[in-house]
This record gives C-alpha cells, sequence and structure tokens, in this order.
C-alpha cells in the first residue's frame, strides 16, 4: 500500500493483483489409508488508505478452487459463506496494535486434501445507485451521515467473485491461514465526476505475527503520520500508529506486521514535517524487531511551508481501464533512496480516455533524516543530509506502459510536472 497524498490511514492495495504463496503445515494420513480432510481459515485486513474516513465492502462469501481456470460455474468449488453477508470498514484494519491485531476472520471450510490455486473474494453489489453494501465517505464528512455515502461501483467481474491466483497446500489433518490484504487506496478509481470504482487490489500475506515495532511521539498523532516498510524504495508494508487514548500504554505505538524475513528501510512521514528513515532494519521469521520505546519514541524535524508537485498524466494509447499512479520519491546521501508519497491519478472529466491528475502534497522542504538500525535508542539525523533539501524524484507509473520519472526541487516552491506514457511492446 503506498501513501498518497493528502492520505488518511488505512493498512494495505499497486498494480492488479499480486499475490503471494503461503506454505501450510507438514501432515498425512490417517490409521485407516484414507486422506483426512484438512482446514482452511480465510481473514481480511487492510493497510492504510488516502482521502477517506470509510472505505465499507460487504463480503458474501469465500470461493476455493484446485483449478486457477475454473469459472464460477463450475464444480468441486468450496465455499466459505457469511451468512449475512459482512459489511466492513476497512480503515478499522489497519493498525495491528489493536485488540483484533488489524484482523477480519472470514470463516472457516474443510476441504480435502490437495493443491489449490484459486480463491474468489465475492462482495455484495449496491442496489441500484443506492450506498447500501459497497460505499466510501471522503475525508472530512461526517460518516454517521447517510448522505455522505458516496456508492463505490462494482463491475461484473467483481460480482462474480474477485478472482486471485495463489497456489497453496492443504495437507492431511492440517490447517492452513491465509490473509487477504485488501488495500483499499490503490483499489479505488476517482473518475473526477463524482463516481468512484472499485478495482480491487488484493495479495496474500504471511499471517504470522512478526515484523517491526516501535513509538513515536504523540504529539505527531494529528499530523497524518504514517510509517512504512520499504524494500529498494518501494513500500511493502504501512501503517498508522496507535491514537486510541483508551489504550495510554499503547497511543503512539506502531507495528509493521507479517513481513517476509528480510532488511527493511522504516521510512516515517508527516503533515508539515521532514521525512526520517531507519534504514536496513532486520526481520526474521517469527519474531518482532523493536526500534524505538514509548520512553525513547521518534520524533521528526518541523518542515514548512510543505510544498507540492502536480500535473497531468496522458496514456497513448488512451484507456480508462488501467490505473496511473504517481509517486513522489528521494534518495539519501549515504543511505537508500525511498517513497516519501505516492497515490493512483485521478481521471479528468471532460477529458478524453486515459487523461489524469495527481497533486502529490505535503513535501517537505527540508532535509531527511537518516540513520541505520543498531542498539537503542535509535536517532535519525539530518547529518550529511542537506543537499538533499526539498529534492524529489517524481515517477509516473501504470500496468502495461512505461514508466516515466523526473527531477523535481521543491525547497522554494511548488513544481508541475506532466507525463506522457506510451504503452510498452
Amino acid at each position: 500500500m503506498e501513501h498518497p497524498a493528502p492520505c488518511r490511514s488505512i493498512l494495505w492495495i499497486a498494480a492488479w493483483l499480486s499475490i503471494g504463496l503461503l506454505s501450510a503445515c507438514s501432515g498425512g494420513a490417517d490409521g485407516g489409508g484414507v486422506s483426512a480432510p484438512g482446514t482452511v481459515s480465510v481473514s481480511l485486513t487492510d493497510a492504510p488508505a488516502c482521502g477517506y474516513e470509510q472505505v465499507n465492502v460487504t463480503v458474501n462469501k469465500v470461493r476455493i478452487h484446485q483449478s486457477d481456470s475454473a469459472n464460477e460455474s463450475a464444480s468441486e468449488w468450496t465455499d466459505i459463506t457469511l451468512d449475512p453477508p459482512r459489511t466492513i470498514n476497512l480503515l478499522s484494519l489497519n493498525d495491528p496494535t489493536q485488540p483484533n491485531f488489524a484482523l477480519e476472520n472470514l470463516g472457516e471450510a474443510s476441504l480435502p486434501a490437495g493443491h489449490y490455486t484459486q480463491l474468489r473474494l465475492v462482495l455484495s453489489e449496491n442496489t441500484g445507485n443506492q450506498a447500501n453494501a459497497n460505499w466510501i465517505v471522503l475525508e472530512g464528512q461526517n460518516p454517521n451521515k447517510p448522505s455522505n455515502r458516496i456508492p463505490l461501483e462494482t463491475p461484473s467481474a467483481i460480482r462474480s467473485g474477485i478472482k486471485l491466483i495463489n497456489q497453496f497446500t492443504v495437507k492431511s489433518g492440517q490447517r492452513v491461514d491465509l490473509l487477504l490484504d485488501f488495500d483499499a487506496c490503490h483499489s479505488i478509481v476517482n473518475t473526477g465526476s463524482g463516481k468512484y470504482i472499485l478495482k480491487p487490489v488484493i495479495r496474500i500475506i504471511p499471517y504470522v505475527l512478526n515484523g517491526i515495532e516501535g513509538f513515536v511521539d504523540t504529539a505527531l498523532l494529528t499530523e497524518h503520520l504514517l510509517v512504512t516498510a520499504q524494500l529498494n524504495g518501494e513500500i511493502v508494508r504501512a501503517t498508522v500508529p496507535n491514537n486510541n487514548a483508551n489504550m495510554p500504554d499503547l497511543q503512539g505505538k506502531f507495528f509493521l506486521a507479517r513481513l517476509v524475513s528480510g532488511n527493511y528501510d522504516v521510512v516515517m512521514t508527516a503533515d508539515n514535517h521532514a521525512p526520517a528513515v531507519i534504514s536496513r532494519v532486520p526481520v526474521a521469521e517469527t519474531t518482532r524487531t523493536p526500534i524505538s520505546t514509548k520512553s525513547a519514541p521518534f520524533s521528526l524535524a518541523a518542515s514548512t511551508p510543505s510544498r507540492s508537485i502536480s500535473g497531468q498524466v496522458v496514456l497513448s494509447p488512451a484507456t480508462d481501464d488501467v490505473t496511473v499512479f504517481v509517486l513522489a520519491k528521494q534518495a539519501l546521501n549515504g543511505g537508500p533512496t525511498v517513497t516519501i508519497r505516492s497515490g493512483p491519478a485521478t481521471l479528468i472529466d471532460g477529458h478524453p480516455e486515459g487523461d489524469s491528475t495527481y497533486f502529490l502534497d505535503q513535501l517537505a522542504p527540508g532535509a531527511p533524516a537518516l540513520t541505520s538500525f543498531g542498539t537503542l535508542p535509535i536517532t535519525p539525523s539530518s547529518a550529511g543530509q542537506a543537499s538533499m533539501a526539498g529534492k524529489y524524484t517524481v515517477q509516473a507509473r501504470a500496468t502495461g506502459y512505461t514508466t516515466e520519472s523526473a527531477d523535481k526541487d521543491v525547497s522554494t516552491a511548488n513544481q508541475t510536472q506532466n507525463f506522457q506514457l506510451t504503452q510498452t511492446p
């Protein structure tokens, strides 16, 4: 899930369905030589989303099949049916420090032992143009007021089930836990005419509760603070710190959960503040890596006035069937290149197909802070980063099209950059 601007919080959605692999425990046949069934459990989580108070979807069922080519009317589907269908606000699933660990359990089913390659997440559809199944509420609006609900248009392919090609094995008598990461920010297309279309971006992520955890200064919690784990400048996981006043011991805590083993760059961004980066934070398969404590939380240096980069993106050949994403990246001296802001472009109402506009704001003109992982307390510093103050690389991308980039300096003024993306051979 990546962080666009302006960004309100949710956990995890970048280019059409990218799906990972989960492995099951080992098992065997029962004493009679007949293979006993196994069990599959499916849960839902989400990453921070951009510009919304709520993103609601109504889940009808989860379908599982051994063939990745089986259509919705094929035989031998196993269904996990939610009765009644369950409406879920994805924004309630973005903070793993909460008691539910940012999980919504959708149910479980018994499956014959074997290899499975397809899941489908089936959503209910709105009745006519009524926002009674899938809807959003824009940032700053009262979610309890029905008139603020904007229906999410669901194309027919989604109504038959969001097709997820993913391989997993159910072994005799054993259990497989699948976690669907529904990236709300990248799943919503703003047409620019008041209509929003749901184009789900979902991946399957590790279920184990490992990751990176720490605390930030609670004074930053009102500044749209976002904490991300990145690999090679790409956001792998994003979260917002706990801001629950009824949980004082956890207020300000963040948890970047369910990461594949490796070394990650942790990036913290907030409105009116310069970003801070902790590079090469190690993550093991089953442990949590602390990088700060409640008694010594991270803080960010103030940096105002914030700047923006905006412009238009044209696709050639033109189409409205793919989503354009625009990112602002920053290179750090002696450190990694990281994503500071990112998000989907908005289709321009009244323009030809393929024309969209973007606006990346809250880009700090001040120098970023950097440090590498080590013994606590870890303190990022802007020393050696003065030459990078206000310097960003803005990048536009779309599936099936070229990726284009341009360097911009916002240290003294807002910037404009237009792009034309051409279809790749």
